[in-house]
């Protein structure tokens, strides 16, 4: 049982600095053709990194970035309780506080990438055709399925 918690708990810190890395990078979308990417927060070309996003939609962009900060933050503190409550907590009980904090950052992550999926993947729309998904997109979908498959281990976990 300690080394399923051990498990578990260094996969929630691995989901939660991916999470970060995901967000604050700049590589959602990645040019074939010029080294060129477009993050949620700054295009970047040869190197140079501007604020201007020509994504178009900026309400859009702008609720992608709040839930994925969301996300962030309540993947912190799904790990703050779930350390406090492997010390405070009777033998028997479950971590229902912790897994319903993670399923909540879970659900911030399927509403922010959602968003950006329906707005911006499409790369015939908003994108030259010659752009991929660059690792941030992919790494937050990874969190996608950590994230739930740890709340829903919290959920179920008995501490003895």
């Amino acid at each position: 049982m300690l080394v399923l918690l051990a498990g578990i708990f260094v996969v929630h810190i691995a989901t939660a600095i991916m999470l970060f890395v995901s967000t604050i990078s700049n590589v959602w979308v990645v040019s074939n053709t010029i080294e060129s990417s477009v993050g949620l927060w700054k295009n970047c070309t040869n190197g140079n990194c501007e604020s201007s996003l020509s994504y178009g939609n900026e309400d859009a962009l702008k609720a992608v970035q709040a839930f994925m900060i969301l996300s962030i933050i309540f993947s912190v503190i799904s790990l703050v309780v779930f350390i406090f409550q492997l010390f405070t907590m009777e033998k028997g009980n479950r971590f229902f506080l912790s897994g319903a904090t993670m399923l909540v950052c879970w659900l911030c992550i399927l509403v922010g990438v959602s968003i950006y999926t329906h707005h911006y993947a499409n790369s015939d729309r908003n994108f030259a055709p010659s752009t991929h998904h660059g690792y941030c997109f992919i790494l937050t979908w990874i969190c996608f399925c950590f994230s739930f498959i740890i709340g829903v281990l919290y959920m179920v976990l008995r501490k003895k």
